[in-house]
């Protein structure tokens, strides 16, 4: 099996470069450069990881064939610490970019926020679990509370800031997945 050459195949289908692939794997893109063409060779690790920010798993990867989860737990979730933007988003569906839509767990600590979302096709639904945040969509701020939900259509560059005192916890989810 080409290794290389089916990650590479995975990755255009899913619309990714190589740049956007190596960020959510947190990786270098001569990394994902030279593992395309077959330069060289993930660890199991880091393949299980490049997998899942493909939307597949090892056992897809190498048979073909897809198991049907539907339940999963918190060691399945796949994370992203953003130290700068203070934030970090658990993608607690694994694969989720195969599906129509793509949950999130967002947590923004204080003074913390969301890199920009630029518009895009499909819609954005949140439920804030802790905290507040504010949400910023186009030109308009809108004020979101605990026990309060929000949804949008995304064609205005979108973020969220957590200007309270609390870390804020944000489900996040996104159709289509976008994450």
């Amino acid at each position: 099996m080409d290794i290389g050459a089916k990650i590479k195949e995975l990755r255009i289908y899913k619309n990714l470069t190589q740049e956007e692939l190596a960020d959510r794997a947190e990786l270098s893109k001569g990394f994902i450069s030279q593992l395309e063409r077959n330069q060289t060779s993930p660890s199991i690790q880091t393949l299980i990881d490049i997998l899942q920010c493909l939307g597949t798993n090892l056992e897809e990867f190498f048979t073909g064939t897809a198991s049907e989860e539907v339940v999963f737990k918190k060691s399945d979730y796949f994370e992203k610490i953003d130290s700068e933007l203070k934030n970090k988003i658990e993608w607690i569906i694994p694969n989720a970019q195969k599906n129509m839509m793509e949950p999130i767990l967002l947590t923004i600590e204080t003074d913390g926020e969301t890199y920009p979302d630029n518009p895009h096709e499909g819609e954005e639904f949140g439920y804030v679990m802790n905290g507040s945040i504010e949400l910023y969509v186009g030109n308009k701020k809108y004020k979101v509370k605990k026990g309060e939900s929000f949804y949008f259509t995304p064609n205005k560059t979108h973020f969220m800031k957590n200007s309270g005192k609390t870390p804020a916890q944000v489900l996040w989810v996104s159709t289509p997945p976008s994450f």
